[in-house]
């Protein structure tokens, strides 16, 4: 099924569970496909499959013992000359594809993106699951096991209608990487591999295709600056973002949350850092009363979701990412968090002018900063701190 044509060159389709990208017209392709990736000039075909369902499957693929069988395996049906393909492969759903496409004069960007970041969302430089040394494959016993293959996977196929050198698409690669992770960044996009906002998955994949056009210069520019790098950008970013929403109903809404934003500082039973509401609300409910503990398990869906509540823990979290990152010295640790805090249980009761007599209570020890227990702790204090006046 065609699905767009962005430019006179280029078709998009949708076939079952593959989407691909079929080139009218000579396109210079820079894949991360295991097969046929790279730097490519004889291409036809830049395409996406969806190899297994999103979650709770762990059904093998070929994909990694043999991606040249895979990709033949996964094309023939559909009559792709696997030779003249790169292929990207994911676990997200190709009916939630995302295309975005924007124009500028004589040039056209197209971003077609399929995504999700539940289970397998990640931050550049997070512990590895293993390590491809000389000898093959090795697997690293790791607290924090993926939950079956690609559970969560972002892949961007980009469409130029201009010409590019090879170094223009390398940069352009870049700026999609960069558009990735700003979405990520806007939605508050956790990792699951450590107390970090995340920047991508553990199994992302670009595709980067330029149309090749006699006697036409190819730009040689693909940055912030130039207009086809910020077209890139906002394809992308747009394209990503609404994918997310379709794949994991990751609204701006949904991540208003208290949960959403403290979740990154606990660590399950299971080794992965996901916070369930009920154990949020566990985790409050040890410094309340119990009536109040009560009142909490009726009423928490409208804590945690006010905006005033939401407002007071993103500063709270934002200010701790400063210290983590060496922005704030630590010698101000136990005043500046004490005093947030203190905003924290003000927003929740609605006593703002309670606020420096609660920030005085709250105000933690300085050989507790860095630890995500110990700040976890504080923001439960603080809202059980809240609760508690708001119910006196």
């Amino acid at each position: 099924m065609l699905l767009a044509n962005p430019y006179e060159g280029l078709e998009i389709h949708r076939e079952e569970k593959l989407v691909y990208g079929r080139f009218l017209t000579p396109h210079a392709v820079l894949s991360t496909s295991r097969h046929n990736g790279g730097y490519r000039e004889d291409l036809k075909y830049l395409c996406n499959h969806q190899s297994c369902e999103p979650a709770a499957h762990s059904r093998g693929s070929l994909v990694l013992v043999d991606p040249a069988a895979y990709q033949a395996q996964v094309l023939a049906p559909h009559d792709l000359p696997p030779e003249r393909s790169a292929l990207l492969g994911t676990a997200a759903n190709m009916r939630l594809l995302t295309i975005k496409a924007e124009s500028f004069e004589e040039l056209t960007v197209a971003a077609a993106a399929t995504g999700g970041v539940e289970t397998n969302a990640a931050r550049a430089g997070d512990p590895a699951m293993g390590h491809e040394g000389p000898e093959g494959y090795r697997h690293f016993e790791s607290p924090i096991p993926p939950k079956g293959p690609n559970s969560g996977t972002i892949n961007v196929l980009v469409f130029v209608s201009r010409p590019m050198t090879p170094g223009a698409m390398a940069r352009g690669l870049s700026m999609i990487v960069e558009a990735k992770t700003c979405a990520l960044m806007e939605l508050g996009v956790n990792s699951r591999y450590s107390s970090n906002l995340a920047s991508g998955t553990g199994t992302d994949q670009i595709g980067l295709a330029s149309q090749t056009l006699e006697g036409v210069k190819p730009l040689a520019g693909g940055g912030h600056h130039i207009k086809m790098g910020e077209l890139i950008g906002r394809v992308t970013h747009d394209a990503v973002r609404e994918v997310l929403v379709r794949q994991n109903g990751m609204t701006p809404d949904r991540q208003c949350s208290v949960k959403i934003h403290l979740e990154r500082f606990h660590i399950r039973a299971d080794g992965r850092h996901r916070m369930t509401s009920a154990e949020l609300v566990a985790m409050i409910g040890r410094h309340l009363k119990e009536e109040e503990r009560e009142l909490l398990a009726f009423n928490y869906l409208a804590t945690f979701h006010d905006p005033w509540i939401v407002a007071a823990t993103a500063a709270l979290v934002h200010l701790r990412d400063k210290f983590v990152w060496g922005i704030l010295p630590v010698l101000i640790w136990p005043e500046v968090m004490g005093a947030f805090a203190g905003q924290l249980a003000a927003a929740v009761s609605g006593r703002l002018d309670l606020t420096d007599r609660y920030a005085k209570v709250l105000a933690p020890r300085p050989e507790e900063a860095f630890c995500d227990e110990s700040f976890l702790n504080l923001a439960a204090r603080a809202l059980a701190l809240g609760l508690s006046e708001k119910w006196a």
